[in-house]
C-alpha cells in the first residue's frame, strides 16, 4: 500500500522541481512573515498610544459628569458605534442620509463584483443578503470577462511596430499616463472632497484598486460631508478603469520577472551545456580517427 502511494506521487509530482518549489514556498513565507514583523513594530505601538488616550478620555468624563456612571457611558458608546455603521453622523444633534443612497449604493454594488468588499457597508435585512449573493455570483465573472477586454484593447497596438518598440510602448505609456490619471488625478479629487492627506489619498488609491480593500479610508462615506451627486459615479467609473489598468501594470511586472527567471535558469544550463558539447566533439573526434584509421587498413594491400 504504501509502495502503490509512494508511487502515485512520483508520477503526480515527478515533472516538477520540488526544490525550486520548496525554495518559492519558503521565500513566500519568510516575506509574509516579514510584512507582519514590520506591521507589528509600526503599528503596535500607535495602538497602545491609541488605548491609553481613550483611557484617559474615558476617565476625564466620568470626573466632569460624576452623575454618569460606567453603564450610560458604554450604551453611548453603543450607540454611536451603530451610528457610525449605518453611515450616521450624531454630531449637532442630526443625522445625514446614510450609506444607503443611490450614489453609495452603487459605489457598494461595484465593490461587490470586483471583490474589493471594504467592509464598512453590508446588507442587513435579509432580502438584501440573498440579493447581494447572487448578484456577486453573476457580476464577478462578468466583471473578470469585461476587465479581460478592457485589457486587450489597451494592449492592442498596430503590427508594424517592432516587438522590443511594444514593450518599451506598453510600459512607458502604461506607467505615466496611468499614474495621472488613477493616482494623480484621484489623489488631488480625495483630497478636496475628503480632506484626506495625499499620502492618505494615495494609500487608499492603490488599496482599493489593488482589491485590497481594508475599509480604513472609503471614499462618499463620511456622514459629516456633503459630496456632489456626481462623485459617487464618478468613483465607480475610476474603480471600474483603475481595476484593469492596475491589473495590466501587475502582469507586465509578472512577465518581467518570469523572464528574470528564465534568464538565471539559463545561465545555469549553459555549463552542462557546455560540458555535454565538449564530450560530444571528443566522441565524435575520437569516431573520425577510428573511421580514418580502418580507411587506411582496407587501402593497404595484403601481402
Amino acid at each position: 500500500m504504501f509502495s502503490f502511494v509512494l508511487r502515485n506521487l512520483q508520477q503526480r509530482f515527478g515533472s516538477m522541481r520540488l526544490p525550486s518549489i520548496l525554495l518559492l514556498g519558503l521565500l513566500y513565507v519568510a516575506y509574509v512573515l516579514f510584512g507582519g514583523f514590520v506591521f507589528w513594530k509600526l503599528e503596535g505601538s500607535q495602538m497602545l498610544d491609541t488605548m491609553t488616550s481613550v483611557e484617559k478620555v474615558r476617565i476625564s468624563l466620568m470626573r466632569r459628569l460624576p452623575c454618569v456612571d460606567q453603564e450610560a457611558i458604554d450604551n453611548l458608546s453603543q450607540v454611536s458605534i451603530q451610528a457610525s455603521k449605518s453611515g450616521l453622523s450624531l454630531k449637532g444633534n442630526r443625522t445625514m442620509d446614510g450609506f444607503w443612497k443611490f450614489t453609495s449604493s452603487s459605489v457598494f454594488a461595484a465593490t461587490v463584483v470586483t471583490t474589493i468588499g471594504y467592509g464598512n457597508m453590508s446588507p442587513s435585512s435579509t432580502y438584501g443578503q440573498i440579493f447581494c449573493v447572487f448578484f456577486a455570483l453573476f457580476g464577478i465573472p462578468l466583471n473578470v470577462v469585461v476587465l479581460n477586454k478592457v485589457q486587450l484593447m489597451t494592449v492592442a497596438i498596430p503590427d508594424f511596430v517592432p516587438q522590443r518598440c511594444i514593450k518599451v510602448v506598453i510600459h512607458s505609456l502604461s506607467c505615466m499616463i496611468g499614474t495621472v490619471i488613477f493616482f494623480v488625478v484621484p489623489m488631488l479629487v480625495f483630497s478636496m472632497e475628503e480632506g484626506w492627506s495625499y499620502s492618505q489619498s494615495i494609500y487608499y488609491c492603490f488599496i482599493t484598486l489593488s482589491t485590497i480593500g481594508f475599509g480604513d479610508y472609503v471614499a462618499d462615506s463620511n456622514p459629516d460631508r456633503t459630496y456632489p451627486e456626481w462623485y459617487g459615479c464618478l468613483t465607480a467609473v475610476w474603480i471600474f478603469f483603475g481595476l484593469a489598468w492596475l491589473a495590466l501594470l501587475i502582469n507586465h511586472s509578472i512577465d518581467i520577472l518570469e523572464g528574470i527567471n528564465a534568464h538565471f535558469k539559463q545561465e545555469k544550463s549553459q555549463p552542462e551545456d557546455g560540458g555535454r558539447n565538449s564530450n560530444d566533439r571528443c566522441s565524435e573526434e575520437a569516431e573520425g580517427h577510428s573511421a580514418k584509421h580502418d580507411l587506411a587498413e582496407d587501402l593497404v594491400p595484403e601481402q
